[in-house]
């Protein structure tokens, strides 16, 4: 007594790009301004008056290895 049975072949996915690319662009420009702040703000160049951006991200400046004071 045999049965046959059926294996299903494999799709392969396919991501098309015209739908990641703004994703893309948008995670590459969160990140830089994300890396501004940790490495530059209230530093050589500031944005805001004040020291609060600088305390509020001065743990992640050293874990990431950028000097601050």
């Amino acid at each position: 007594m045999t049965q046959a049975v059926a294996v299903p072949t494999p799709i392969p996915l396919v991501i098309p790009v015209r739908q990641v690319l703004p994703w893309a662009i948008f995670a590459g420009l969160l990140f830089l301004v994300v890396m501004f702040f940790v490495s530059t703000e209230q530093g050589a160049f500031s944005l805001f008056s004040g020291m609060s951006v600088h305390e509020f991200l001065h743990d992640g400046r050293h874990l990431l290895g950028f000097p601050c004071h």
